[in-house]
């Protein structure tokens, strides 16, 4: 079978979206300690100084775009395998074995992966395209800080950060073991410790970006 065969299959594309789920977790890292900064409580002067060197630096700039292409490659892998795994089996089964099998979160990955796709968009615009749009067109930055605090000052828009960040971590449950196991790195004395990492991840992650908005919102970030 040739290289472009293997990547092409199953195999191969569930194995490329588990190299840019560890990628997109390695970044969620990133991304989680840079908005946290929010919480020192100093009128947002850690935060915007962070995102400041997140925006400029030549290196991460450089990164960002490997990000997105990681990101999109990810969506579409995983759209291909649903659709592929999808049309085998044309007819539904008379009665589903429902979490006999398989937890319902890991048969709802394509949603849960469309729900977070249509939340990364919703704050692509509230944040990142106004952000470096001011960068290319004015030379200047925008005050993050004052753009969340603003974002956040709508009940609408925090429920839907709230949903985001539920999708994701439902998302991530199944999504951070599964990139193990199918790289082959799951050893059977190492299952528990990774499982119990990627559990805490898919909770203590979620929840901190959760936490933004919300604390935003109710004015406990000043």
């Amino acid at each position: 079978m040739s290289w472009k065969n293997q990547f092409s299959s199953s195999i191969g594309k569930k194995i490329q979206m588990s190299l840019t789920g560890l990628f997109l977790i390695v970044f969620l890292i990133v991304h989680c300690y840079v908005n946290a900064q929010i919480f020192y409580n100093d009128n947002g002067k850690s935060f915007n100084e962070a995102a400041h060197f997140m925006g400029t630096n030549f290196i991460i700039r450089s990164v960002e775009i490997g990000l997105f292409a990681f990101l999109f490659l990810h969506i579409i892998q995983g759209l291909s395998l649903y659709f592929k795994n999808k049309s085998k089996r044309p007819v539904k089964y008379a009665v589903s074995a429902g979490n006999a099998t398989s937890k319902w979160y890991s048969r709802s990955m394509a949603i849960l992966g469309t729900l977070i796709l249509m939340f990364l968009i919703v704050h692509l615009a509230h944040f990142w395209v106004p952000n470096r749009y001011e960068q290319t067109f004015s030379g200047h930055e925008k005050d993050l800080f004052i753009e969340m605090k603003n974002t956040f000052a709508n009940p609408l828009v925090v429920l839907i950060y709230v949903l985001g960040c539920i999708s994701l971590a439902w998302h991530l449950v199944h999504g951070f073991y599964s990139a193990f196991q199918t790289l082959g790195l799951n050893a059977k004395k190492y299952k528990s410790l990774i499982q119990l990492i990627g559990i805490g991840f898919s909770i203590i992650v979620p929840l901190i970006f959760m936490l933004m908005p919300i604390a935003i919102h109710l004015g406990m970030i000043k």
